[in-house]
């Protein structure tokens, strides 16, 4: 029976009641007194040393406060990467420095090279017209094969080359795959692209800082998916302030999808020029600026190999990556193709033997990092496709191979051949689920049917799992981490017995305002419109690690679940004394606390009540108030799993797909509001099929950006979209967390992707294209159609 109240229940999202009524507050809705604007000089070329810079004309232009160049920022720190990868060798990876604005070259199309602040953005952007850079262009870096040739042009010359690393994991396990692979019934060999994708959230990037005088103090107004590793970014490494002096507040967010975790250029500008120009400074982007400067995702280009045995079963999987980071390490850049990748290639499968080599290279693009999935994403498309064409060649039906070779529920908790170890998990159930909800094994006269038409059917399945929460902190921090991967959770009662919880974690659309308080409320059994979440500001947040890998709940739930703990303990006491009874025979129910097997009782509000106004309270051994604080840090990743099936017709005329129904069936473990974990799959759907069927970012070989606007950059729209069947029903709790959850945020842009395109390569195989066994993303009409002509 579904539940009115709690965990459990699907409350309506109270932070929409302002976002549907025009009262939500971004950072662009700000403003202070005195405000100046900045507008950015970007470069226009991918790859060039910079010979001069005048900036008289633009500096004489009316409303013009002061020019800005690399010159203004010779004391300050590179923006810094938060992950340090270790080489298969044992040496650290390639670290170049990333000025604030460029400096003696320009790496990428839409750098910034100079700034100009003045009273008006059509001022600042009228005199930064009026600079004159002269730039000698150099050959841009933009294949990553041709990036590793010993005579290729350097994208950094002080570096060797433009390796930033050679990752090698399982090292010890290399020998041991290729005498697996050589003894193998079947090996099949599969290459592929994992296209490189612009993050798009619906609000562009925006910061205003504001310098306090009097105080020496810095507040910075952003879009940050976690404002106090900002702080703590900026602060300590680019512009040296204590961060007792600087604040960083990110309101509302209109979305992140990972391009608003790291630290950018233009923060640190703003905050540097609100001290030196004595007044706020403020920045938005521009859609425009938005695609050349946002970190983009993916784009890693693979060779993977699996080797089976006569009966289907795994033996060993290797895999070979060349990862593109861009002209600059961004903030957990390095993370991404390594320890958030191949630590997740077993899959869901006894796989006993893996080697996954990654070649991370620099090139004269926007720099990549994590976005929507994070490694995991681009684990499951290597994994789920070259599986799906293994089963075509040994004539075995695809989701059969995958059940032949599932980890088993006794097998866990399971420890992977890659590190990581599984908790939990049933993927027989979730396979079964979407086998149901498609009815699958009607299949065949719904293409008989398709065909009466002239239109090729095809389904695809697609099974995934990922890691969220990454953790735990003293592992990661061995593993290359520059910072800790906890939560905190401050739970303040106030007097008359509502509840503030001040959350180290950031809301950008995931409805934390309407879940943590359904946690709260559960434990304490309050109603939920007692209880605030505040998130988003330095100044009155606990230092929290922010909202990105699925972790909010499993990682920032769970800190708020023991500082409620706290509370309710310090008030039982509290209630021992009021009722003159044993604090072990106290309980608490329904919001009310009552001495076991009597009708004493005092409620949640009488309670709170004497905790701050302490006439009949024992001082002598507690302080009054109700106040309490934790942190936790996670013992392992959770592991969110599922199977995902799409069901798609082509039209052989003109090769376009239409996706007629997608089915997810996920393992969440414990589910906190099924309403909003439904909208958390649908919204990762929508991207996952955007990224198969659409998306894609394209460079020319002069390094400039030829998908640069939406006139070029195709973005799913709702006619694009089939009706989604979603189910979380299969649920296999987690064990190591206080709420037994596990993430959702990520999962519908992961197992989606290798879903449709297995369900194209189906369609176009049954429809007598036996030679298309792999098409790279996007599905394009003319790529799809150009296929089938071959």
């Amino acid at each position: 029976m579904a539940r009115d109240f709690g965990i459990g229940a699907s409350s309506k999202r109270r932070e929409d009641v302002r976002f549907l009524t025009g009262k939500g507050r971004y950072t662009d809705d700000f403003n202070r007194p005195g405000q100046t604007h900045v507008a950015f000089l970007r470069s226009q070329v991918a790859h060039g040393r910079i010979l001069s810079i005048n900036t008289a004309a633009a500096e004489a232009m009316p409303g013009v406060l002061q020019v800005f160049t690399a010159a203004d920022f010779a004391d300050a720190g590179g923006l810094p990467c938060g992950w340090q990868v270790t080489d298969r060798f044992g040496n650290v990876m390639q670290e170049p420095k990333h000025p604030v604005l460029a400096d003696g070259k320009v790496r990428h199309v839409g750098e910034p090279i100079v700034a100009v602040v003045a009273e008006t953005l059509d001022q600042a952007r009228d005199a930064a017209e009026a600079i004159e850079v002269e730039i000698e262009e150099l050959p841009a870096v933009m294949d990553m094969r041709a990036a590793l040739a010993e005579d290729a042009p350097k994208v950094h010359d002080d570096l060797t080359s433009n390796l930033c690393f050679d990752w090698g994991f399982v090292e010890e396990n290399k020998a041991k795959v290729g005498e697996a692979f050589a003894r193998a019934h079947h090996v099949t060999t599969l290459d592929l692209i994992n296209n490189r994708l612009v993050p798009n959230p619906m609000e562009p990037r925006v910061a205003l800082a504001e310098y306090d005088a009097a105080g020496d103090s810095y507040t910075l107004y952003t879009t940050s998916q976690n404002p106090h590793v900002i702080r703590l970014l900026m602060g300590a490494f680019v512009l040296n302030i204590p961060e007792h002096r600087l604040r960083v507040v990110a309101p509302d967010v209109g979305g992140g999808f990972g391009a608003k975790i790291y630290h950018y250029a233009e923060e640190a500008f703003c905050t540097r020029a609100a001290q030196m120009v004595g007044r706020p400074v403020k920045w938005t982007s521009t859609r425009a600026e938005a695609f050349m400067s946002d970190a983009h995702g993916r784009d890693h280009v693979t060779r993977i190999e699996l080797a089976l045995d006569e009966n289907g079963k795994f033996l060993a999987l290797r895999t070979d990556t060349l990862a593109n980071m861009g002209a600059y390490l961004s903030t957990f850049a390095p993370a991404v193709p390594t320890w958030l990748h191949g630590t997740l290639m077993a899959g869901n499968y006894t796989t006993p033997l893996i080697y996954v080599n990654v070649k991370a290279i620099f090139t004269n693009t926007v720099p990549v990092d994590a976005y929507r999935g994070a490694g995991r994403p681009e684990a499951t498309y290597q994994l789920e496709r070259v599986i799906d064409k293994a089963a075509r060649e040994m004539g075995i039906d695809p989701i059969e191979l995958r059940r032949r070779n599932f980890i088993q529920p006794e097998q866990f908790p399971y420890q992977t051949p890659v590190a990581v170890v599984y908790d939990t998990g049933n993927y027989q159930a979730t396979m079964d689920r979407v086998v149901e909800m498609t009815d699958y094994h009607n299949f065949e006269a719904r293409r008989a049917e398709s065909a009466a038409r002239g239109k090729l059917r095809g389904f695809g399945i697609a099974h995934y799992i990922e890691a969220c929460g990454i953790a735990p902190s003293n592992l990661v921090g061995q593993l290359g981490a520059r910072a800790g991967l906890y939560e905190s959770a401050t739970v303040r009662v106030n007097a008359t017995g509502s509840i503030t919880v001040f959350t180290g974690s950031h809301s950008h659309g995931q409805g934390h305002e309407t879940t943590f308080a359904q946690v709260v409320a559960d434990m304490i059994g309050i109603p939920e419109s007692q209880i605030e979440i505040a998130h988003g500001d330095t100044a009155n947040t606990p230092m929290g690690m922010g909202t990105y890998g699925s972790r909010s709940i499993a990682v920032g739930g769970s800190a708020m679940v023991k500082a409620t703990n706290k509370i309710i303990a310090k008030a039982k006491k509290i209630a021992a004394h009021l009722l003159e009874a044993s604090e072990g025979d106290i309980e608490l129910k329904d919001g009310k606390f009552s001495v076991a097997g009597t009708d004493r009782s005092v409620d949640w509000s009488g309670v709170t009540l004497a905790a701050y106004v302490p006439h009949n309270y024992p001082l002598e051994d507690l302080e009054p108030g109700l106040e309490e604080t934790a942190f936790y840090d996670p013992s392992n990743f959770t592991y969110p799993s599922g199977a995902y099936a799409c069901e798609v017709e082509v039209d052989p005329d003109t090769g376009k797909v239409e996706i007629l129904s997608f089915a997810a069936a996920d393992d969440f473990g414990n589910v906190i509001n099924p309403m909003i974990v439904e909208g958390q799959v649908h919204g990762g759907l929508a991207q996952g099929i955007g990224q198969a069927l659409l998306e894609v970012a394209v460079y020319d070989d002069e390094g400039q950006l030829l998908t640069g606007s939406y006139m070029d950059y195709a973005m799913p729209r709702a006619d694009d979209l089939p009706m989604y069947q979603v189910d979380h029903s299969c649920q296999t709790p987690c064990t190591h967390n206080p709420l037994g959850v596990k993430g959702c945020g990520e999962a519908g842009a992961i197992g989606s992707p290798p879903a449709v395109v297995n369900a194209v390569i189906d369609a176009l195989q049954r429809g007598g294209h036996d030679h298309v066994t792999h098409l790279d993303m996007p599905l394009t009409p003319s790529r799809v159609w150009a296929a089938m002509q071959r």
